[in-house]
C-alpha cells in the first residue's frame, strides 16, 4: 500500500473522514475529494479537493491521473451506474464500491455476503420497479458481477455512525440527538422495538475499506463492513437515553410513518423501515476480518462509540425543528 495513489471520493462522509487519514498513515499520497472546505489542519500526504464529484467534468478529469486505487462513497442511481462504473474501472487498479447491508432480505440470521437479496427474492412489485436505495445498489453490484474486469470490491457496511450521525431506526441526528439536546421526544415504531440491529462506526468501516485496498483476495468480491456486535433498537434507545438524556416514545409503525410523510406514496420511508430496519440484521464480518487481518476485538463498541461521536458534537449545532413529530407528541398528550 505504501506510497500508492488513492482517490477518494466522498472523503468528509461518515466512513470516508476516517479512511483518508488512515490511508494517509499508511504512506498513501491520498486525493481527498468532498464538497467540504479543506480542514485547516491538512494532513501530510493527502491533497484536498472542494467539487462535487459527480460532476463529470471533475470526474473525468481525475480518471485522467490513473489513481493506483479508488475508494468511492458516492451514491449512484441506476441512470449513472451505467455510465459511470464501467469508467472507474477503466481507470484504475482496483475500485472499491459503496453498497450497502441495505441490499439484503430478511432469509438468513446472521447475514452473510452470500445471504440472498432483496432484488432477487422479493415479490414487491413496487420495490423492484423502484430507484430505492436498496435497488440502485444492488444493481450497481450487478453491473460490477457481470464486468470482465475484476478489479473492483465491493463493501456493504451495515447502519455507520460518525461525526453528526446518529440513527435510530431510521431517525438521523436531527430527530435523535438533535431533538434529545432540545429536551424533546422522539417518536419510535413499537414493531422495531426487539428487533435486532447492527450499527458500526464510521473508524471502523473506513479503516476496514482501507485495508481492503490492494489485497489480491478482495479483488471481484464483496464484503460486509461492519462490528459483529448487534443490539436491539430499545437497547440502543437506551444508550442514547445514558448519553444523552434521549426519551422514547413507541407508537404504531403507521403513525411513525404519518409522521415521516405526508404523502403515503412516498415509499423511501416505508421501505427503510420495513425491508430493513424491521429486518433482523444480525451480520456475519468474518469474511472481511479474514482478508484485512482486523479481530472484532479490534472494533469500537456501540456504546462506547456513540458516547464518543455525540459528546463532540456542538452544543450549538443549528438543528431543524421536526413540527410533525412536535404535533403528534402535542397531541398525544391532550
Amino acid at each position: 500500500m505504501r506510497s500508492s495513489s488513492v482517490l477518494v471520493i466522498g472523503a468528509s462522509g461518515a466512513m470516508g473522514r476516517y479512511a483518508v487519514p488512515f490511508l494517509a498513515e499508511s504512506g498513501c499520497r491520498v486525493t481527498a475529494v468532498s464538497l467540504d472546505d479543506p480542514p485547516a489542519s491538512p494532513l501530510p500526504g493527502v491533497t484536498y479537493i472542494k467539487a462535487n464529484g459527480k460532476d463529470p467534468e471533475v470526474r473525468d478529469e481525475l480518471l485522467a491521473r490513473n489513481f493506483d486505487g479508488i475508494i468511492d462513497f458516492l451514491c449512484y442511481p441506476t441512470r449513472e451506474l451505467v455510465k459511470t462504473l464501467p469508467r472507474m474501472l477503466d481507470h484504475t487498479g482496483q475500485y472499491v464500491f459503496l453498497s450497502s447491508g441495505r441490499i439484503y432480505a430478511n432469509l438468513e440470521c446472521p447475514v452473510r455476503e452470500t445471504s440472498p437479496r432483496l432484488i432477487d427474492v422479493s415479490d414487491d412489485p413496487l420495490l423492484l420497479n423502484s430507484d430505492d436505495y436498496c435497488i440502485f445498489k444492488a444493481r450497481g453490484e450487478n453491473i460490477l458481477f457481470a464486468s470482465p474486469k475484476k478489479n473492483w470490491t465491493i463493501v456493504r457496511p451495515a447502519t455507520t455512525y460518525s461525526f453528526l450521525r446518529y440513527q435510530l431506526v431510521t431517525l438521523e441526528a436531527a430527530d435523535t440527538v438533535g431533538r434529545a439536546r432540545q429536551g424533546k421526544a422522539v417518536v419510535l415504531p413499537e414493531q422495531a422495538r426487539e428487533k435486532p440491529a447492527t450499527l458500526s462506526w464510521g473508524g471502523d468501516a473506513g479503516r476496514m475499506i482501507g485495508m481492503l485496498l490492494f489485497k489480491e483476495a478482495a479483488l471481484g468480491e464483496a464484503f460486509n463492513i461492519n462490528s459483529a456486535e448487534s443490539r436491539t433498537w430499545q437497547e440502543i434507545a437506551d444508550y442514547y437515553k445514558d448519553i444523552c438524556n434521549l426519551q422514547a416514545v413507541w407508537v404504531d409503525k403507521e403513525d411513525y410513518l404519518g409522521i415521516l410523510s405526508s404523502d403515503p406514496y412516498v415509499m423511501n420511508k416505508r421501505w427503510q423501515l420495513e425491508y430493513a430496519r424491521l429486518f433482523d440484521r444480525v451480520v456475519d464480518n468474518s469474511k472481511a476480518l479474514a482478508v484485512t487481518g482486523m479481530k472484532q476485538s479490534d472494533m469500537m463498541p456501540l456504546y462506547d462509540g456513540l458516547k464518543m461521536e455525540i459528546d463532540r458534537t456542538p452544543l450549538d449545532y443549528p438543528w431543524p425543528n421536526n413540527q410533525r413529530m412536535d404535533d403528534y407528541l402535542a397531541a398525544m398528550k391532550r
